[in-house]
């Protein structure tokens, strides 16, 4: 194969088009690629001014750039290529890369073009840009949302605050009232017992059945007034935190054994409360008036909520260096739907009728139990009675 055979083979063969013109401009060859690009027949091309394949104004204006190229040798594209535009047979306009080349051939000047297509490039390039002015929407958008829900997080911050403030001080002065009313019915109820137990004593010699049943309920309400302000000035002192565990080292059996006495005498007819320690070691390191109210106040619930000729288990057991103690009942139990809710405050389970209780004991038990590090956890059934379970480390 000559060299002429060979140029003739690539440039038909090439991928980008190639176009030559006359130093007049006139199409005096153009491969197949660029037929293609231009959408043209060969024949329908050559001899025709180049300026066909360009849209305006580079159409009018080509032979003024070609001329002024041959007068003065200043050129814009010869040797150096840029991006321009092509106009097809379908009138239909697409980029293309443009590299001009000067050819001495033949005693006269040819002047060559390679044209490389740019559509898909732009149009990767429009996408690209698309896609950049969505993101930047995107963008602004969830800026301007964050920027919202900053705002509306703010107001939200203030607002709370604002009602935190309020909350403090309603709170103080619950506290401030609890404190001074507390304080205030102690010293009135206190003289009402007095004089409850000196008349009692006055009329012994009467032997006035009437009088002693009367007296026998001041006594009662009077000791039911002064356990519910027990219950609100502990509350008070919890929720200030003003309370803190003073551990010491005692007998757990001859406590319980003392409580259970005392709680024996606010039992109902033929109730009986029976105490079981179990395990070798009796000695505890815990703050006994803590523990105190807290048995007190389940064996107390046992009394209110099982009828007479029941019995109430109280046992407790030392082992794996922690103590456990259990109440149970056979009373009315708790409905499950109540259940969830029987540690918060004010609680009262619905089947209590006028059995007398504020439902702060159960809620005040939880949280002295909370500050000896320690866990309460019940199991109950309704009418077939309940069981509480406390379980204290011994390690503090």
């Amino acid at each position: 194969m000559n060299k002429e055979s060979l140029l003739t083979a690539i440039i038909e063969t090439a991928i980008d088009g190639i176009i030559t013109i006359s130093d007049r401009g006139i199409v005096e060859s153009i491969n197949p690629a660029a037929c293609r690009l231009f959408m043209y027949d060969e024949t329908e091309v050559i001899g025709n001014n180049i300026s066909m394949l360009m849209p305006s104004p580079d159409r009018e204006q080509h032979d003024g750039y070609l001329s002024n190229y041959q007068r003065t040798g200043n050129a814009h594209i010869i040797g150096k290529g840029r991006e321009v535009y092509g106009l097809r047979k379908d009138g239909s306009v697409f980029p293309f890369r443009l590299a001009v080349s000067k050819v001495q051939y033949s005693g006269r000047i040819i002047y060559t073009g390679f044209v490389h297509d740019l559509s898909r490039e732009k149009e990767a390039e429009e996408r690209l840009r698309e896609y950049a002015l969505n993101l930047e929407d995107q963008v602004n958008e969830r800026t301007q949302s964050l920027k919202n829900t900053i705002r509306a997080l703010e107001a939200a911050r203030e607002e709370a605050n604002q009602s935190l403030e309020k909350e403090k001080e309603l709170n103080q002065l619950k506290t401030r009232f609890v404190s001074m009313a507390s304080h205030e019915f102690r010293t009135p109820l206190s003289a009402v017992q007095l004089s409850a137990v000196l008349i009692e004593r006055y009329a012994a010699q009467f032997e006035n059945a009437n009088i002693a049943k009367h007296l026998g309920k001041i006594k009662n309400s009077v000791q039911s007034l002064t356990s519910i302000l027990n219950d609100f000035l502990s509350l008070e002192r919890l929720e200030t935190g003003r309370v803190e565990p003073e551990y010491a080292s005692f007998d757990i059996v001859q406590f319980s054994e003392e409580l259970t006495e005392e709680m024996q005498l606010l039992a109902k007819q033929n109730q009986h409360i029976i105490y079981q320690h179990t395990g070798t070691g009796s000695s505890v390191h815990l703050d006994p008036k803590i523990l105190k109210y807290c048995v007190v106040n389940l064996v107390g619930n046992a009394i209110k909520y099982s009828g007479e000729n029941t019995y109430i288990e109280y046992s407790t057991e030392i082992r794996d260096n922690r103590l456990e103690l259990h109440v149970r009942d056979n009373g009315i139990g708790i409905p499950e739907s109540d259940q969830k809710h029987l540690f918060e405050a004010f609680f009262r389970a619905h089947n209590t009728g006028s059995i007398p209780g504020t439902g702060l004991g159960l809620n005040i038990v939880t949280r002295y139990v909370a500050l000896l590090k320690g866990s309460i956890s019940f199991e109950s059934k309704l009418n077939q009675g309940t069981s509480f379970t406390i379980i204290l480390p011994l390690d503090s």
